[in-house]
């Protein structure tokens, strides 16, 4: 088939979870498939990564384009739609849209992502034969929800949990008419698909998990071994810009670092991920808190993992920093909201716990026994070897492809 794919930023090199998953169906698929590829991008006049040149046949980049916070308040005040519709809006990306189409003949038009939907929506109808498939990475009307509820906790931040709720009643009619108007929806976890069934029960829905290369991870663990194995280290990954990652590292700084600290008072904690929110300033002061912004590869710092920590108390989908911890055979201490989407059971591949004091045991108890935590980096690597790998994901996407071009 010929694939058309629509990305928020290049896919290649995949440094966090959008890219991931979209390089990771990208490489997969053109062995079998045709591939061409519109992507924004921060440097459109930059070189192509090579890797990219071999798995497409055409890639054509839009500049990613500028969005302030006045430009975010006046959609806010005078649009029904989504912050999420307007983030990546550019009359050039449509442009360029609907010239590939005019051009070139797609058996699918597949758009990644929440924030690329509305340049499907507005495309009006596709060409004779072309079919759109839409990836929803979260169900993202519910992960603003979380968003809401955990932010109303707290006095001071009240103001964003005002901003989620906006967001969260604007999304909820904003994906309902994206997954109407879809041929096909592929969802992360069966727990989203469920969630976005209740907003379009006619929409043809498919699990498509997120996925690994889990040889990559599993030799690159083996081949780096650990640096400065006298201190006890944790690490937590993520893009740190991103509200729930940065109320997770917020949240494990504030209730559960002094309690692991008093048990081990030369633990490190490595907080891997671009763009640290300035709300993240105040853990500079630790010593012991090592946060790295954006890194070319996590995996250096994954391998370098006693405990690897999810905290998470809000968000949605699946999380690939938990595949790559467990193909990279870490032990795992996280919140049940952050291995939504797993069958995983605690205690076998990773460690679940949802209070400050219970999660602190957990991170002690681990940082105590070699032998436990080999354990259950062994399982949990077993795990997503037999269940997360995109060789074993990828034919679900074609099957995808095959039934929705049938129709």
């Amino acid at each position: 088939m010929r694939l058309l794919f629509l990305t928020p930023q290049l896919p290649y090199p995949p440094r966090q979870g959008t890219a991931l998953r979209n390089w990771g169906l990208i490489a997969h698929l053109a062995g079998r498939h045709e591939i061409w590829l519109l992507s924004f991008d921060e440097h459109p006049a930059a070189e192509l990564p090579e890797m990219l040149r071999l798995a497409c046949r055409g890639v054509v980049r839009v500049p990613l384009p500028a969005r302030t916070t006045t430009d975010r308040l006046r959609t806010l005040i005078t649009s029904g739609l989504p912050d999420m519709a307007w983030r990546l809006w550019s009359p050039a990306f449509a442009r360029a849209l609907n010239e590939q189409l005019r051009l070139h003949r797609f058996d699918i038009l597949q758009v990644e992502g929440i924030e690329l939907a509305r340049y499907a929506l507005v495309a009006g109808r596709l060409p004779l034969g072309t079919r759109w498939v839409y990836d929803a990475h979260n169900a993202e009307y519910l992960l603003q929800k979380r968003t809401c509820l955990t932010d109303a906790r707290v006095p001071w931040r009240w103001h964003g949990a005002l901003y989620s709720l906006a967001q969260w009643m604007r999304l909820r009619q904003f994906e309902r008419r994206v997954l109407r108007a879809a041929d096909a929806v592929a969802c992360v976890s069966a727990e989203d698909a469920a969630v976005l069934r209740q907003l379009a029960t006619t929409a043809r829905l498919q699990v498509v998990p997120n996925g690994i290369d889990v040889a990559e991870y599993a030799a690159f663990a083996t081949a780096e071994g650990r640096e400065n194995a006298g201190a006890p280290t944790l690490v937590f990954t993520g893009k740190m810009d991103f509200r729930p990652n940065v109320d997770a590292a917020l949240w494990f700084w504030r209730r559960i670092w002094p309690i692991v600290k008093q048990a081990y008072p030369a633990a490190r904690w490595l907080i891997v991920g671009q763009k640290p929110s300035s709300r993240l300033a105040a853990l500079r002061a630790d010593p012991n808190v090592i946060i790295t912004g954006e890194v070319p590869d996590v995996r250096p710092y994954i391998a370098q993992a006693d405990v690897y920590v999810a905290p998470l108390r809000a968000g949605g989908g699946t999380r690939f920093k938990l595949l790559e911890a467990m193909a990279m055979r870490r032990a795992i201490v996280t919140t049940a909201l952050g291995c939504e989407g797993f069958e995983v059971t605690s205690g076998r591949e990773v460690l679940i716990a949802d209070r400050p004091q219970e999660f602190a045991s957990a991170v002690i108890e681990l940082l105590r026994s070699p032998a436990r935590r080999a354990a259950l980096g062994e399982r949990a690597q077993r795990f997503v070897a037999a269940n997360y790998d995109w060789r074993a994901i990828v034919p679900r996407m074609e099957q995808l492809y095959e039934q929705v071009s049938s129709r």
